[in-house]
């Protein structure tokens, strides 16, 4: 029997996983929630590229929490509603709904989130005898899964550092890349982003849970950034990002191991390939150096099916969630980490081969 899931959200994230949802051998979709009254009552295949699917969106949360369902795939934006978001999954725990989820990042590691907000989810948990996973690429597979594998072949190791090296200019999250990142304003503006503590709350689980898979103790958890301005004008939907504002961003959040930083999570974002020549560069990737005996680099590229490398980032968060709900649904009720989980595949996913082929 199919794990049946509900997809809740149509955003980014939320259309590509419902894509992944319907095209599933071992899911069937049973419900999609949609914050936008003009979503409701579209067939879902309409809101994701595919075929009539039969099941229609929503936005009344007390039909979908009344469905019966096996999990939802939550993938509401939580940047600027943290707290809400929680709220949001503690009520679908509580319903006997197991979830996966990209929104609140820090609970990559959900031990080390606000006592009380672990509270809340674990009592949610026992209530509906449920589990909860939070991933997607990054925070999530590609810099857990991927970096503790590497370091399984390491005699002895230093440092492990991840890099997220990316070109925005697609991104097509204008909140994020504008308010919460700081595109296009002035370097010496200060956004949510960098503001103090807000990196190291946004990885910090990522490094803890380095951590706790490789064994270390961690003195502090440090970040650093620095900004390179445009040196022309860079068009992006309805927003031109003029010379002399911020439009590449560089940011590290250390682990700190006996008082040197061994555990590194760094982005290098670009809006143009041009700029900082000098900072790591790539055609979209994640990397993984660890230093050590040996010393190894990983380079983890992607695209999507048009090569856009910043949706095909996105794409990797909706897979690595969809494909974890078999697993996530067979584990032990509570809040879950990549620790907990078995290795997860694509499975039932090889493309069929067209007749005659």
């Amino acid at each position: 029997m199919p794990y049946r899931v509900i997809q809740w959200s149509t955003g980014n994230v939320g259309t590509l996983a419902l894509r992944c949802i319907v095209g599933h051998p071992e899911l069937e979709l049973a419900g999609v929630w949609a914050h936008s009254a003009a979503k409701a009552g579209k067939d879902a295949g309409e809101l994701c590229g595919l075929g009539p699917t039969g099941v229609r969106a929503t936005t009344d949360t007390e039909a979908l929490l009344a469905l019966d369902a096996d999990c939802v795939c939550y993938t509401a934006t939580a940047d600027l509603r943290p707290f809400e978001a929680v709220e949001d999954v503690a009520r679908i725990l509580a319903s006997g709904k197991d979830v996966v989820s990209s929104s609140i990042v820090p609970l990559v590691h959900p031990q080390s989130f606000f006592p009380e907000v672990r509270d809340k989810l674990e009592d949610a948990c026992r209530r509906g005898g449920t589990s909860f996973f939070t991933s997607g690429v990054d925070p999530g597979f590609a810099n857990d899964v991927l970096p503790l594998t590497l370091s399984g072949l390491c005699e002895r190791w230093d440092e492990i550092r991840i890099l997220e090296i990316i070109n925005y200019a697609t991104y097509d999250q204008p909140q994020v890349l504008f308010e919460t990142m700081g595109f296009g304003t002035p370097l010496e503006h200060t956004p949510l982003l960098l503001t103090p503590g807000t990196l190291a709350f946004a990885w910090g689980g990522t490094i803890r849970l380095l951590a706790e898979g490789l064994g270390v103790e961690l003195d502090d958890i440090r970040q650093t950034y620095e900004k390179r301005p445009a040196t022309r004008p860079i068009r992006i939907g309805a927003h031109t990002v003029e010379p002399g504002t911020m439009a590449a961003l560089r940011f590290e959040v250390q682990g700190i191991v006996g008082g040197r930083p061994a555990l590194v999570v760094e982005h290098v974002t670009r809006l143009d390939d041009d700029l900082a020549p000098d900072w790591p560069s790539g055609k979209g990737s994640y990397r993984v150096v660890i230093t050590g005996t040996p010393t190894m680099r990983c380079e983890f590229e992607f695209e999507d099916e048009r090569g856009d490398h910043a949706v095909g980032g996105v794409l990797l968060t909706a897979t690595r969630l969809v494909n974890a709900i078999p697993a996530v649904c067979r584990a032990r009720p509570g809040l879950l980490s990549a620790l907990d989980l078995p290795l997860v595949t694509g499975r039932g996913l090889r493309r069929q081969a067209a007749p005659g082929r």
